[in-house]
């Protein structure tokens, strides 16, 4: 068994997708395509708002074993909290369908990021799949950063260790990390596409 087919089984026995740029709806250097959604305070989010300012996009589930290895080791929140401190908009999305893994109801979702200090601009609630569809967003966590011309700089995973173990954070490659601190510096970014990893996105 060749080792590319060993992987997708893998991948198939853990319940993840390892997604390539094939897969994906949007191409880095191109515009991100334009969105609108309802935040969990009822607020219209639009990503033409935000024209002029570096975006972060990222997608997750709250019940997903590779999201909990970035939440519970405090790992998201202070990638969050970094990126504001630059003045990064931050938006967290829900693309999980109604009775599907990862659901959830905006107090709920209020509930979640209190609880766990998570620090996003805002948490977009996206259950019929729209804006992630419109992405290509394959996983939980799948990352995007739109540079502050409107044009998609990044695009893949969170690091570079497909696992659910908070141990091996420390030794990862933290693609979104260099990516957005290249971003934000006005760089090019050297890796703009990686490979993301963990739970599907539950459409």
């Amino acid at each position: 068994m060749g080792i590319r087919i060993r992987e997708q089984v893998v991948a198939m026995a853990l319940g993840i997708v390892l997604s390539t740029a094939t897969l994906a709806a949007v191409n880095v250097g191109q515009p991100a395509p334009g969105f609108s959604g309802i935040d969990t305070r009822g607020q219209r989010i639009a990503l033409e708002d935000y024209r002029g300012q570096v975006v972060v996009l990222e997608w997750t589930n709250h019940d997903c074993p590779y999201v909990r290895k970035h939440y519970d080791s405090g790992n998201m929140q202070a990638h969050q909290r970094e990126a504001a401190g630059n003045g990064v908009v931050w938006l967290s999305v829900i693309s999980s369908a109604p009775g599907k893994q990862g659901h959830v109801t905006a107090a709920e979702a209020d509930e979640l990021t209190a609880q766990r200090g998570a620090a996003p601009t805002a948490v977009i609630l996206d259950p019929a799949g729209h804006i992630g569809r419109l992405y290509g967003a394959r996983t939980t966590p799948h990352m995007y950063i739109i540079d502050r011309d409107g044009a998609l700089a990044y695009m893949g995973g969170i690091d570079s260790i497909v696992s659910t173990d908070p141990a091996d954070i420390a030794q990862a490659t933290a693609y979104t990390r260099i990516a957005l601190n290249e971003v934000v510096a006005g760089k090019t970014v050297q890796r703009a596409v990686t490979r993301p990893y963990g739970c599907s996105v539950k459409y």
